[in-house]
């Protein structure tokens, strides 16, 4: 990666295919001239001759001469779209016009490109410090803060910071869902006028945007160019795409703010979200730039992603002893390496209605402690884990009782109860410290290598001491997690908040992986685990093998379906094996074993999807990054219309190489096969694989078959 020599303040950075233009020049805020596919190299008079073969003609402007607009667009420059910073100081100061008072670009040890740029409007007496990043592996980020340098209070309503994109960008992706339906995509025109997602749950949302696309027609896994930002934030926030005659588009998000929430004295400082962009040609290329960068932090697991067995659907509340050491026995027996004991361990915690916030293990249920389940447990060789909600409390319990005022709330009422839950409002020290201080103490005294760290209701009427507290609980929350984290740096933490309603960037500095949905019906799964590892890579994928039936749906489905769609993630078991017979044990054995074969690869290997046109057909895989190795998922979602499938692609492969293909044990029993569907496979060029493909198994509906690409 490359930074080019910066000539009249025209920053050039490149990094893995991808350049950003920024142009500085005038004093004003940094405007991108482009983003997009890398440009090589180009000196001082090649930037400037681009930077006038992009200049616009004004026509028709609001202002006369041409429209700029910044990372942080200011109505100052005319820009009359969704202005960047919305505030003032008692209706004063509502519009601001930043002068540049220097910048500067720097290489970071990571191989990282920062541009930071510091800014101040001295009429508004405000001072803006922008950070662009463009990282080693191509992929985009900024960040804002925002200081008063007044005696009187700014209040900060909004701040928003925006990445364009070309006028050939016709179509957005972003996605909706509920609880057990996470990441749903949908597709709109990317028309004029502004389409808005707003969050307003409290946390990242189960309908957030997620990674809001912009691309060209028909842009797809593997082709169109596209460009798609997130913005990096666990409580409420906004992501909006922006079109209109004076501008091509705008992708941007930040931090959605309640009236009054920030309010800056001086020297105080409000700092935004992290905003993310990405850019590819396919979706694939996309979410190859966050999986990328993910693997390259310095906290990113290392270690192989233990087979997880979570107790939930298996017992539920009703904790017993012998009950629960028979099933750690059972998952011992199958090959499972973590143990995990969930709701109902603590206080009067019979049902949900009741003893949240009582952070003490229940001396009814278990008289002598959780010493001899976690004795037990980790005799048996698996890692023990436990399931918490710190940030909630329910008023039937002690804490609540005792401590009323610390529950988040607008002064005269308490919120409607969700779950018979309220919110533990940790911006109150003392509620902050007695949580920190329950759990350290139970990290202490118990041998736990694991916390299910959940979080089940939307944040509703969240206020503290009189005005908005998400703002202020989020911060909290970040910080608890950060504390706890120092305290005790190999516990490793799942972000589950009714399923998958917390997954962003910003709770995955702090957590090692997430739980993509409280559904574990497999035919749900795939979906919501293909956008889910739009944003993420497979090994922060919580995804387990459920019963024969799931407890959300009520589907039923044969365990090779099940286990083979939660093989491409981090693998588990929900599932009371104690009612399992020897066959499904052992079929879940082979299951397990393939996992802990294949899990290098699939967790450290590139993420692909087919572009397939037949409706009825999916097909994705994980190919190594040397391309050495590949395995992929052919799934049959439902019935096709065609009698003869149309053949399949293996994408990602290296197209000069041959490769040994043959179906993978036990993903290989399908139900009419092809010709080379036998041991002994086929070899053929990477090239043709996923060009003209491969006759694929004919099989029912929902089911899957696996396939296995070796380089020979």
């Amino acid at each position: 990666m490359t930074a080019d020599a910066t000539v009249a303040e025209l920053v050039h950075l490149r990094a893995a295919g991808v350049s950003l233009v920024v142009d500085l020049s005038g004093g004003t805020l940094p405007r991108i001239l482009h983003w997009g596919g890398d440009l090589g190299p180009l000196d001082g008079a090649a930037l400037a001759a681009a930077r006038r073969a992009w200049d616009v003609v004004p026509h028709g402007f609001p202002v006369d001469g041409q429209v700029e607009v910044a990372v942080l667009p200011q109505e100052s420059a005319g820009f009359l779209g969704t202005p960047g910073l919305v505030g003032s100081r008692a209706g004063q100061d509502f519009s601001t016009l930043f002068a540049v008072r220097s910048h500067e670009v720097v290489t970071t040890d990571d191989g990282t490109q920062r541009l930071t740029v510091d800014a101040a409007d001295d009429d508004a007496r405000l001072a803006l410090t922008l950070e662009l990043e463009l990282t080693a592996q191509g992929l985009v980020r900024q960040r804002a803060v925002l200081t008063n340098e007044a005696d009187d209070v700014f209040s900060l309503d909004a701040l928003l910071l925006t990445l364009p994109v070309p006028a050939v960008a016709t179509e957005l992706l972003d996605f909706t869902g509920r609880w057990a339906r996470e990441r749903s995509p949908q597709r709109t025109a990317f028309t004029h006028g502004t389409r808005l997602r707003e969050n307003r749950r409290g946390r990242t949302g189960y309908d957030a945007a997620f990674v809001l696309v912009a691309g060209t027609t028909g842009f797809a896994n593997r082709t169109g160019e596209v460009w798609g930002v997130h913005t990096a934030w666990s409580g409420n926030h906004r992501s909006l795409a922006e079109r209109s005659h004076y501008h091509p588009g705008l992708l941007g998000g930040g931090e959605l703010l309640g009236s009054g929430e920030v309010r800056l004295g001086r020297g105080e400082s409000y700092t935004s979200p992290w905003v993310y962009g990405s850019w590819g040609v396919g979706l694939d290329a996309l979410a190859g730039r966050f999986h990328a960068w993910m693997r390259a932090r310095p906290q990113h697991p290392r270690t192989p992603r233990p087979v997880t067995l979570n107790t939930w659907e298996a017992v539920y509340f009703q904790h017993d002893l012998g009950r629960l050491t028979a099933l750690a026995d059972a998952a011992a027996a199958v090959g499972a390496e973590r143990f995990v004991l969930d709701d109902g361990w603590f206080g009067d915690r019979r049902d949900d209605s009741r003893a949240l916030g009582d952070w003490y293990v229940s001396a009814d249920v278990w008289p002598d402690g959780l010493h001899p389940l976690v004795d037990h447990v980790t005799a048996l060789g698996l890692q023990f884990g436990l399931w918490v909600e710190p940030e909630m409390v329910n008023i039937d319990s002690d804490l609540a009782r005792a401590h009323p005022d610390w529950i988040l709330r607008v002064p005269s009422r308490l919120p409607r109860e969700a779950r018979h839950q309220q919110v533990l409002d940790l911006a109150v020290p003392e509620a902050y410290s007695y949580i920190l201080e329950r759990l350290d103490a139970l990290l202490t005294e118990y041998p736990i290598g694991y916390l299910k760290w959940d979080h089940n209701r939307d944040l509703v009427d969240a206020g503290h001491g009189g005005a908005p507290g998400v703002h202020g609980q989020t911060l909290a929350v970040y910080r608890l997690l950060d504390e706890l984290r120092e305290r005790h740096p190999v516990v490793e933490i799942e972000s589950c908040s009714s399923g998958g309603a917390r997954i962003d960037l910003e709770i995955l500095q702090r957590t090692d992986r997430v739980w993509a949905s409280d559904c574990i019906d497999a035919y749900e799964r795939q979906q919501i685990q293909r956008w889910t590892n739009l944003l993420i890579p497979l090994e922060l994928i919580g995804a387990h093998i459920g019963s024969g039936t799931a407890h959300s749906t009520g589907r039923r489905h044969a365990l090779p379906f099940r286990a083979a769609t939660a093989l491409f993630g981090h693998l588990g078991i929900e599932w009371d094996l104690q009612e399992a017979d020897e066959a499904q044990l052992a079929d879940l054995t082979a299951w397990i074993a393939l996992y802990k074969d294949v899990r290098a690869l699939l967790h450290s290997g590139t993420a692909v999807h087919a572009d397939v046109v037949d409706p009825a057909v999916a097909v994705h895989g994980v190919v190594a990054q040397d391309r050495g190795d590949a395995l992929f998922a052919i799934t049959m979602t439902d019935r096709s219309t065609a009698t003869v499938l149309p053949r399949v692609t293996l994408p990602g492969l290296d197209p000069d190489a041959v490769y040994h293909v043959r179906p993978q044990a036990p993903g290989d029993d399908v139900d009419h096969a092809p010709a080379w569907w036998t041991p002994e496979g086929v070899r053929l060029p990477g090239r043709l694989l996923s060009g003209a493909g491969l006759e694929a198994p004919l099989q029912l509906p929902e089911r899957i078959a696996l396939v296995r690409a070796t380089r020979v």
